[in-house]
């Protein structure tokens, strides 16, 4: 059964709305019947999106809107244009990111990008859609793209690792917020998707790798979790299985327990003990 929010005539807004993730995610709710903004810092891209929303639905369910999520006034103006334009918004997926490299010691200018758009992005977008959210009074979602780097930080891309492990703490502190709060009908959601085929993951490949997932498998699998009431959702894909994630996720964590160094996972010391773990043994 469809989640009460993802409904015909509510209002969906999607942050990097205009490609990959972003874009599956507002194709399945404007053929749900929902009234879709998707916005997006590329305007051109914008319209060539709106142009595919356009013909599977009516024109007047399709709003843009191009936004710096990083930018808190940005996101208001957003915020604004979609209540004046359809008198609210029910479902909010903060899916907006970037991910061109990074390394620990490099220019302070590339770190506070990622991290302005990859966490502030959700920052802004929960803080500033919420409030209007809870006061319509009925069923809602705040669906925060994370990422399994988040969790696992594996080294070679820090800046990221850092923003995507902000946006896990936020979103949980969020949903706590949310249950707390009297006559709330909001819910936030975590997706951590897994290997995706996407602009930001191509990496100059023009054919998916057969490991990947594409963005429309994983909407699918983020709308039967949603129905399952999921706060995680865990998304694997063709080369990783949701077991392996697992013991990923519990061998980081046990790093602190076991006082192991850090990212041991990566350790020399550690690389059998992290095999046998994976094997069960």
């Amino acid at each position: 059964m469809p989640h009460p929010a993802i409904i015909k005539d509510n209002v969906a807004v999607i942050t990097g709305g205009a490609s990959g993730i972003g874009f599956a995610a507002a194709m399945a709710f404007a053929r749900a019947g929902m009234k879709v903004c998707i916005a997006d810092v590329d305007e051109a891209r914008l319209a060539e999106a709106a142009t595919k929303l356009s013909s599977i639905t009516s024109a007047t369910d399709v709003m843009t809107f191009a936004v710096d999520v990083s930018r808190a006034e940005s996101v208001r103006e957003l915020e604004r244009a979609v209540g004046a334009h359809y008198g609210g918004t029910d479902l909010l997926m903060n899916n907006a990111g970037i991910q061109p490299g990074s390394t620990l010691f490099a220019e302070p200018d590339n770190w506070q990008r990622i991290i302005g758009v990859n966490m502030w992005g959700i920052i802004n977008g929960s803080r500033i859609f919420a409030p209007g959210m809870i006061a319509r009074g009925k069923a809602g979602l705040i669906i925060n793209t994370g990422s399994k780097q988040g969790i696992t930080t594996p080294p070679g891309d820090p800046a990221y690792n850092v923003s995507k492990a902000g946006v896990k703490a936020f979103t949980e502190a969020l949903q706590h917020e949310l249950r707390n709060t009297s006559d709330c009908h909001i819910t936030a959601h975590l997706l951590i998707p897994g290997f995706v085929f996407t602009g930001l993951t191509a990496k100059g490949r023009t054919e998916k790798p057969a490991g990947a997932w594409t963005p429309e498998q994983t909407v699918d699998f983020m709308l039967a979790r949603l129905d399952a009431g999921d706060f995680y959702i865990l998304c694997p894909d063709n080369d990783v299985p949701r077991a392996l994630d697992e013991k990923r996720m519990l061998w980081a964590a046990g790093d602190i327990v076991e006082n192991r160094p850090p990212l041991s996972r990566w350790h020399p010391d550690y690389a059998d003990a992290f095999a046998t773990f994976v094997k069960g043994e």
